[in-house]
């Protein structure tokens, strides 16, 4: 029987993301994907939000994107526009980049990392026991696993088979999308709003200029469009796409030729728990919800970046098992707080009167600084806490990418963590604080900033003279004048000090 230390199911941008941060920190992995290659038909979800961009820069591979995707102010709540630009982050905008485009450069780390991909295949079946789990492929074969983690999507095999409960609400809208050929060009492009809901055409191809989306000339039309009934359980069909347009539109435009089709209903479900035993779910398997602000594929690769350095210290032996349980403790809430404001936005798509004034009220309140702010930072992933305890305001919340000065010359922080390896960033008296116990897991920089610290919604807090980094670029430890606490916030995040160099 082949074995890995860790087995992911599903290949998308969370699986890809979680499978190249354990690579990264030397760890044997391997997806297991059901399609035959890379390739995604239709081009999916439309980009990368501020924090996802930060994340890809903290690997050095956010360049990758950037080269490929347009830059846009792509933050919007419940209509309302919700500009970043000025934000205290060196990525104060969003990326116009479609999935398609995300998962094959993700697949490219993925493949320099020598990853291994079992393709045209997926998982069936899987038992567990206390020292790994055993995982039945389709095509026959059987792998050995010390850790199984479910990326398979909101259908997901394996959170159902590990018996994870997955409550929420049924469905009250359901939406058809699709990408196809039109016979007849639509008089105007763009979004329709009516009693039924929301709906949308416009060319698949599309460049941003002055913030505004211009369509293409030609080429494949990307279609929404509202159904009239909700509960439809089969695969969706160009008859289903046709009858729909025709009820919102009085015509179908001659579609043909469709690429893909896929149905998107309002449901909103969280597993109870991301864990069982050794088995784990991240993405669309542990939160589904509906695409209103474009943040599942964000909140997907965020759980990847937190959950693969901590998997990776416990197949190591390096932290123990325990470390794990904080992967439900920090990233449950995180999704639990989209899933509340995507229920937000879906009742505020409504067009009744009532509605409107309430959508209009909103729109008046965004329009006011402190409340713009507030809710930019929190669709853009900036905002994110994790309750480390009570202390400075850096604690628990994404290092800024601070232009610091240090021995080998001025990096970027971000660039410290290119590797996926911890860093305390000492910025007192050179050598004062003392990691000896620690130093093959823990990088240590002496350095200096001269400048102000700001954080996004926040704005400036105190300099501290040292933050202990987590490899997913949140702060573990602030210091403020002494190193009172480091140690415990060492060996809680990285393990236990080596032997014979216990702290005194």
């Amino acid at each position: 029987m082949t074995g890995h230390a860790v087995l992911i199911a599903g290949g998308g941008p969370t699986g890809l993301m979680l499978a190249g941060e354990l690579a990264l920190a030397g760890v044997d992995v391997a997806i297991v994907e059901r399609r035959a290659s890379q390739e995604l038909a239709g081009s999916r979800a439309g980009g990368l939000h501020s924090r996802t961009i930060e994340i890809l820069d903290q690997r050095g591979i956010a360049d990758r994107f950037l080269s490929e995707g347009q830059k846009a102010q792509v933050g919007m709540f419940a209509g309302s526009r919700l500009d970043i630009s000025g934000f205290p982050t060196r990525h104060d905008y969003g990326l116009g980049l479609r999935q398609n485009h995300i998962e094959r450069i993700l697949a490219g780390w993925v493949g320099e990392l020598s990853v291994p991909i079992y393709r045209g295949t997926e998982v069936t079946g899987f038992a567990q026991d206390d020292a790994g789990v055993d995982v039945e492929l389709s095509d026959g074969r059987s792998l050995r696993a010390n850790y199984l983690v479910g990326c398979d999507g909101g259908r997901s095999l394996i959170r159902k088979a590990a018996g994870i409960a997955f409550p929420g609400s049924d469905p009250t809208t359901s939406n058809l999308i699709a990408e196809a050929e039109l016979a007849e060009l639509p008089p105007e492009w763009g979004i329709r709003r009516d009693a039924l809901g929301i709906h949308a055409l416009g060319r698949v191809e599309y460049t941003i200029r002055d913030g505004k989306v211009v369509y293409a000339d030609e080429g494949p039309v990307s279609v929404l469009v509202t159904e009239r009934h909700v509960g439809a359980t089969t695969e969706p069909t160009l008859r289903d796409v046709s009858e729909a347009l025709i009820s919102v539109y009085g015509t179908d435009y001659g579609i043909h030729s469709p690429t893909w089709i896929s149905r998107f209903t309002d449901t909103t479900r969280q597993a109870a728990t991301y864990r069982k035993g050794r088995v784990l779910i991240a993405g669309d398997a542990a939160h589904v919800h509906p695409p209103d602000g474009g943040q599942g594929l964000q909140t997907g690769v965020q759980d990847a970046v937190n959950l693969g350095w901590k998997l990776a210290q416990v197949v190591k032996g390096t932290s123990p098992d325990s470390l794990l349980d904080t992967y439900h403790a920090e990233r449950h809430p995180v999704a639990a707080r989209v899933l509340r404001n995507t229920m937000a936005s879906v009742a505020l798509r409504r067009e009744d009167d009532r509605t409107k004034a309430l959508r209009d009220t909103m729109a008046e309140l965004l329009g006011m600084e402190e409340p713009r702010r507030h809710f930019a930072a929190m669709m853009a992933g900036l905002d994110i806490h994790y309750d480390l305890g009570e202390g400075h305001p850096l604690l628990g919340r994404r290092m800024p990418d601070l232009d610091i000065v240090t021995a080998n010359g001025p990096p970027r922080v971000f660039t410290l963590l290119h590797g996926g390896r911890p860093v305390l960033l000492n910025l007192g008296e050179p050598g004062a604080l003392d990691i000896a116990p620690w130093e093959d897991r823990v990088q240590r920089i002496d350095a200096r900033y001269d400048g102000k610290w700001e954080l996004p919604a926040l704005g400036v807090v105190a300099a501290p003279t040292g933050v202990l980094i987590r490899p997913d670029g949140y702060v573990a430890w602030v210091g403020q004048s002494a190193e009172l606490g480091l140690a415990d916030a060492l060996t809680a995040w990285f393990g236990p000090p080596l032997a014979g160099h216990e702290p005194g």
